[in-house]
C-alpha cells in the first residue's frame, strides 16, 4: 500500500462522525470498551465495526486487561492531526463571520 493510500485511509477513518467522536473520547487516554459503549450510544456490534476500522487505519491500538479491552490513540501524531483540525475549525469559524 502506498503512502498516499495510507493517508487516504486515515482521513476516511477520521471522516466519519462516530469514529471522530471515538477518537476525541480517547484523546485524554485509554478507556475500556465498556466506557466507549456508554458514551457512544450505538449497538456493541456497530461500535466494534467502527473500532475495527480505526485500528486497521493505525489510529487506535488495543490491549486486553483482564476481561476488558482498552483502546487508546496509537500515536501522538494522530493527536496532532486532531489538534490541527480543531485549530483550523476555530480559525475558519472566526473568519467566516
Amino acid at each position: 500500500m502506498s503512502q498516499q493510500e495510507i493517508s487516504v485511509r486515515i482521513f476516511k477513518a477520521l471522516g466519519h462522525p462516530i469514529r471522530y467522536k471515538i477518537v476525541k473520547f480517547l484523546y485524554d487516554g485509554p478507556k475500556c470498551v465498556c466506557k466507549l459503549n456508554e458514551d457512544i450510544e450505538f449497538s456493541q456490534a456497530n461500535l466494534s465495526q467502527h473500532l475495527k476500522i480505526l485500528k486497521e487505519a493505525g489510529i487506535l491500538s488495543s490491549e486486553k486487561m483482564g476481561m476488558n479491552i482498552h483502546y487508546r490513540i496509537s500515536s501522538e501524531e494522530i493527536k496532532k492531526i486532531i489538534d490541527s483540525v480543531d485549530k483550523f475549525v476555530m480559525s475558519y469559524s472566526d473568519n467566516s463571520k
